[in-house]
């Protein structure tokens, strides 16, 4: 596998890190003889490596695509944090739902539209931010008295 810098570039990555130059150029981190220079070696450029020399003293972004994070381990891996095995099973047990969703989007769009093309769209809007705090009242009264019946596993 080639390293990064080595890779060939094309017609796309040229484009991206000369538009990055532009910018750069329009908030007055380089002149007008500085921004041709590096338009001109862009042009000329054949690897990555090429392009990270021309903008290795700009902030981002660059143009060029930001280098891949390993996820890093270690302490949060070892100590139960964000990597740590359990918290697979935490996010699994947290997109678990209890019986059947109330289609609340649905039924909201459905009364929008109605009330939009008979009485008018400002009454089908008012209607719809009724209906909706009603139906988060209501979510927020169930949802203790869901939870405290749920079976733990």
């Amino acid at each position: 596998m080639a390293r990064q810098d080595e890779i060939r570039i094309g017609d796309a990555e040229r484009d991206a890190v000369m538009v990055a130059l532009h910018d750069h150029f329009a908030e007055g981190r380089l002149d007008r003889g500085e921004l041709d220079e590096r338009l001109d070696a862009v042009l000329s450029a054949k690897t990555r490596g090429d392009l990270r020399t021309l903008v290795k003293d700009l902030p981002p972004p660059t143009g060029l695509p930001e280098p891949e994070k390993t996820p890093a381990l270690g302490a949060p891996l070892m100590f139960g944090g964000p990597g740590h095995p359990a918290w697979q099973h935490h996010r699994h047990m947290a997109r678990r739902h209890h019986g059947p969703r109330f289609p609340a989007f649905p039924l909201l769009l459905a009364v929008f539209l109605v009330l939009t093309f008979t009485i008018g769209p400002g009454t089908g809007v008012l209607a719809v931010l009724q209906i909706a705090l009603v139906i988060w009242i209501i979510r927020a009264i169930t949802r203790p008295l869901r939870t405290r019946h749920s079976p733990h596993p």
